[in-house]
Parts: C-alpha cells; structure tokens; sequence
C-alpha cells in the first residue's frame, strides 16, 4: 500500500517553508517516525518523520523548494522491502518520477559541482591539465578552489623524486606587486537569517530606540554561587548558573515598571500583567530566543533548567515554533563570547532587552576603600515612544539592586 509524505501543519504564523536536505533517498527503507528530511521555517528547522515503515518510493519535491502545509512531498511502500522495491523498480522503471530521477543524479554525481570554477581556479586548471572532476574540493558543495589545485600539484611534485618531461609543471608565481587573485563565494540567505535582518530593520525604523547602561557588582552573587553550588546541583541536578539570577531580578524590577514589560499596538499601549522571558540563544544558524513562560513563578532550579534544556535543543534544531512565540522582555548575554559592552536590539513588538556583558574584575571604591570586583556592564535598550529615560534608569537600578544584595529577591524589597 502506498502511502503519501505530506508537509505538516504549519503554524498560522508560518507561510511557508524551505526543503532543506532529505536525509533518505529512493529505494531506503524507512522506520516508522524516522525523519525523512529537514524543513527550515524563518524560525525553526522541523522534521517530517515517516508515517509508516516500509520503503521511500518516491521524492516528489528536491531540496531547496518551497512548500506549503499538506502539500505530498514523498511515497512509501508500506511494509515493503527493499529487495522487493528494488525489483518493482526494474520492473516498472518509469513509475519513477523525473523529479526522482533528478534528485537521485544530483546525489549520485557530487563532481559535478567541482566543475564550477573559479577564474583563478580554472586557470591553473588549465595550465597543469587537470580535471577538477578527479579533486574532492573543499568549498561548499564540494567546489574545487585554486588553493585545492595547488596542493595537489604540490603533493605530486613531492612525491616524484625524478620529474619526468611529462610531469605537469608547478603554478606560477604572481607576478612581483601583484597580490593572488580573490576569492569569493555568493549564497542565499537561510530563512532564519532573513528573518532575523527583516525583524532588526523593521525594530529600527519603526520604533524610537535609545540605550541607558550601568554597571552591576557581582560579589554577592558569586559568594552564593560558590557556597551553595555543590549542594544545588546536588538536590537540582543542575548547576547554579548566572541567568536565573538575572531573570529573578528583571522580573522584580518589571513588577515595579509595568511599561517595560509593555507594548505598542497602534495608539493603544498593551500593558501585560504576566512574564513571559525571552532568553536569547545563538546557534550555528542564527540567535533565536525561546520564551521562560511565567518567569515570576519559576524557582532558580526550574529556570536554570528551562534555560540549558531550551539552549540544547535550539543547537540541536529540536525546538518548537511554540516555543519561540512571544515573550514580553528579553535577556541577551554577549559577555559569553567576550564583549564588554553593546547596544541590543529591542526583539519587536517587545519595548525593550536587557544586555548582560563580559564579567571583568576591576578595581571600585567601595566605603573609601579601593577594592577589585567582579564587574559587569547592563545595557537597557528600549523603545522611548514608551518608556522615559527616568523609568529605563531606574529600571537598570532596581536590576543592580537586586543582583548586589541578593536577599531582596527572596524577600522581595
């Protein structure tokens, strides 16, 4: 019996979707719910698992096309085998699809995007006699560059002791005061990518951005990390990080300025009475920020989990489109990657993001005294069509409060 591979759902927010790799080929067999391939939405990457188990038919659309909800993107012969696929396919060879065809050949022959060269690249190509088709590049797609022709030619003078007449001769040089020609490779932007610059572009143009910093001492918080880390991890099986500290304070300080924790929605302003934490994650395909459902009533533990379980599967490109719907503030930390100071972008329709930056020992005086401190830089950008300079100020030191005297989240003064 055959049965139909048909795009999933998608949300009422998502349009549509990019086809990015089928992790099977025609005449596979497949288990019940392994993935057949990848889907990229301008938010996610979803994977559409086998209905059944049986063998892959057909593949009715190829990498990179676009789909829509419910539309058939495989067959499978259900509870075949792949000997028995293998010979319905000798037996009936033009039930299989052009489209078939072409993705079987695209996967059959990678060479053929080595013959792309480069102008360079095709020179030397040219002037040794070489087959970039005998070369495995090391571009994307497999595309042979000029440095990959080179070291070939390199690697085979060195293993000849004895040049013979035949032996290809070696690049030429360039030429004194002319530097080697440049290389450069043009490639669409993933869906998550575009996404992300139209978000940033859209944040700045419609919304009046301006940025407040100060700077918060870490003392405190590092005197409790270190006395009660083993003990938490411990009863928690999760290590006692930084960001459940952050977020405890930011919402303390949301509950005191309501407009921060706001939006704009044409003349109305949309005060949420909930605290619903974005927490920014970067991953190889982009910054996304999962959203901390009811912040003000998680404990350290369950928001320090929330967290690390939320970072895994974003890298892991597990994470659901429900999942980053949302949120009425956010937390970024570049201070991971080492930066010491930044303006963040307000996540639209959000009023305004916190920056947590680089933690850097420096020396402040402290009751006349000049002492070193575990130092960090805040940055609050926020929208001012909303939020006054006085309530973004005094948002950022109720947010210093809070992480400098610790006790006051716990007793919420």
């Amino acid at each position: 019996m055959t049965i139909e591979v048909r795009v999933p759902q998608l949300p009422e927010s998502v349009a549509d979707a990019t086809l990015v790799a089928w992790r099977k080929r025609p005449g596979d067999a497949v288990a019940r719910d392994e993935n057949l391939v990848d889907l990229e939405t301008d938010k996610v990457v979803l994977e559409v698992p086998a209905p059944v188990a049986g063998v892959l038919k057909e593949i009715t659309l190829a990498d990179g096309a676009t789909v829509t909800s419910g539309q058939i993107l495989a067959l499978i012969e259900e509870n075949a085998t792949t000997a028995g696929a293998a010979a319905a396919a000798l037996a009936a060879p033009a039930a299989v699809t052009a489209t078939a065809v072409a993705t079987e050949a695209k996967a059959a022959t990678p060479a053929a995007s080595a013959t792309k060269l480069s102008p360079a690249a095709k020179r030397v190509a040219e002037e040794n006699k070489l087959d970039p088709q005998t070369l495995v590049g090391s571009g994307r797609d497999g595309r042979v560059s000029k440095s990959d022709l080179v070291n070939y030619l390199q690697a085979k003078d060195a293993s000849v002791k004895a040049p013979t007449p035949s032996a290809p001769p070696p690049p030429r040089p360039p030429a004194p005061g002319v530097r080697g020609a440049r290389q450069e490779q043009r490639v669409p932007m993933t869906r998550l990518r575009a996404r992300i610059a139209e978000r940033m572009v859209q944040a700045q143009a419609t919304q009046a951005l301006l940025t407040s910093f100060n700077e918060v001492d870490l003392h405190a918080v590092n005197e409790l990390r270190a006395r009660y880390k083993e003990a938490f991890e411990k009863q928690h099986g999760v290590k006692l990080g930084y960001m459940s500290f952050f977020a405890k304070a930011c919402v303390e300080a949301l509950k005191k300025f309501p407009s921060v924790n706001a939006s704009v929605d044409g003349n109305d302003i949309v005060y949420h009475e909930y605290f619903d934490l974005g927490i920014a994650v970067s991953t190889d395909r982009g910054l996304i920020v999962p959203v901390l459902r009811g912040a003000d009533q998680l404990s350290f533990a369950e928001i320090e989990k929330s967290v690390a379980n939320y970072a895994a599967r974003a890298r892991a490109g597990s994470i659901t489109i429900e999942e980053l719907t949302g949120g009425t503030f956010t937390i970024t930390n570049g201070g991971v990657f080492g930066s010491l100071l930044s303006t963040p972008i307000v996540n639209a329709p959000q009023s305004a993001i916190l920056g947590m930056h680089k933690i850097q020992d420096r020396a402040v005086v402290i009751a006349g005294q000049v002492v070193v401190r575990p130092m960090m830089y805040l940055a609050l950008t926020y929208d001012h069509r909303l939020i006054d300079g006085r309530e973004a100020v005094q948002f950022l030191v109720t947010v210093k409060q809070g992480l400098e005297d610790p006790a006051r989240m716990a007793l919420g003064v």
